[in-house]
């Protein structure tokens, strides 16, 4: 007789992974970061590749040198995470934080700042850079906690306008300038 006439055994569940293998992943966890910064340097290497040079170089320097330097770097520092994890290397937290990890995150803070560089992104064009970068200044120094109602706004106007004033006039970057846009 067969074990399927009899029916006293059970068909054995299909574990993907055996206990081994997830234990070993959980020590080796640090080559996910590994294979992040391999695959972004690989794809900034692929696309440095792809550019067009199509325009004159003004100098010995041509645009793809960056991005490609850039990308090596990425897929060098790669290639020395692997080999320090396979190794036994592990990272470890930092004993200088003053960081109580078993508290959760502060998830208001988190929304509250990614609302700032929402609005950032939504009113840059709308307003210029010298408004919209006063609110995500100040949004920003809202969710960080302070609470100075007169202080705060007027030192983001202050770092707005000097950044909008340092790319436009200094570094020759382009900003929209909003109702600055004539000065």
């Amino acid at each position: 007789m067969t074990e399927h006439e009899t029916g006293s055994a059970a068909p054995a569940a299909a574990d993907p992974a055996p206990a081994g293998a997830r234990q070993w992943l959980r020590e080796h966890s640090e080559l996910g970061v590994a294979v992040v910064l391999l695959a972004l340097g690989g794809l900034v290497v692929v696309d440095a590749l792809s550019m067009s040079t199509s325009f004159a170089q003004r100098g010995p320097v041509g645009p793809r040198v960056v991005p490609l330097a850039v990308g090596g770097l990425l897929i060098a520092i790669a290639v020395a995470l692997t080999v320090d994890v396979l190794r036994g290397g592990k990272g470890e937290a930092e004993g200088g934080e003053d960081v109580d990890l078993s508290t959760p995150p502060e998830w208001r803070t988190v929304l509250l700042l990614a609302a700032a560089f929402i609005a950032n992104i939504a009113l840059i064009d709308l307003v210029g850079f010298p408004i919209s970068g006063a609110i995500l200044f100040w949004g920003s120094a809202y969710a960080l906690g302070s609470r100075h109602w007169v202080r705060d706004p007027a030192i983001a106007v202050v770092l707005s306008v000097s950044a909008y004033l340092l790319f436009q006039k200094l570094l020759g970057v382009p900003l929209p300038g909003g109702p600055l846009e004539g000065i």
